[in-house]
């Protein structure tokens, strides 16, 4: 196995722990994944990994359910930088209109890696939306959306924005998707960029 192969491992491992670690709230283990500046940028959080443990936290003593299945990854490396894309989904359950649903976002999460002193570790993390639905957890129930609200966020994700808005989270309208647009052309472009050797 080449260096290179060696490296991709350990990225796909890590990404493998990130998952296991935040679903389990395990966040020593979690904060190991990560370089001290790591940010982490979602939908409903763009801060320090930091800021996003303590979001979650905060979250799950009000009923936060958040769960991640993982797929596929390309990684790309130069060197001590990489960047992956890895396809996975969000499954997150709340009452939405007094009916408890189950919102499943089919998403990419795109990762700046650098290594350190012989350790690769997480620099950022975005999501890139591609799909969602909306499913009642009793099928015997229906769940009436306010379309007005539903609306105002782009189709790849807008049920996971409805959920999320009515919880209380202030949600980005523009969010990296698979229609494209400009804030996708900018997450690819600052990932060539990082490979690249340059700054976030």
């Amino acid at each position: 196995m080449t260096d290179n192969w060696k490296d991709i491992a350990q990225i796909r491992d890590l990404i493998e722990r990130w998952v296991v670690y935040r679903d389990a709230f395990l966040w020593d283990k979690f904060r190991t994944i990560w370089h001290p500046e790591g940010r982490m940028k979602a939908t409903w959080s763009d801060s320090t990994f930091e800021a996003f443990i303590a979001k979650t936290e905060e979250g799950v003593k009000h009923g936060l359910n958040i769960l991640h299945i993982l797929g596929g990854s390309a990684i790309e490396t130069n060197g001590n930088r990489a960047v992956s894309m890895t396809k996975m989904i969000i499954l997150q359950r709340a009452e939405v209109e007094g009916v408890l649903c189950d919102v499943s976002s089919y998403a990419r999460h795109y990762d700046l890696w650098e290594k350190r002193q012989g350790r690769w570790g997480l620099v950022s993390r975005e999501t890139i939306a591609d799909k969602d639905r909306i499913d009642p957890v009793d099928h015997t129930q229906q769940v009436h959306l306010d379309q007005n609200l539903l609306q105002q966020f782009p189709k790849e994700y807008r049920h996971l924005a409805y959920l999320q808005t009515k919880l209380g989270y202030a949600v980005n309208k523009d969010v990296p998707r698979l229609s494209g647009g400009k804030a996708l052309e900018e997450l690819y472009r600052r990932g060539e960029s990082w490979l690249a050797g340059n700054p976030v």
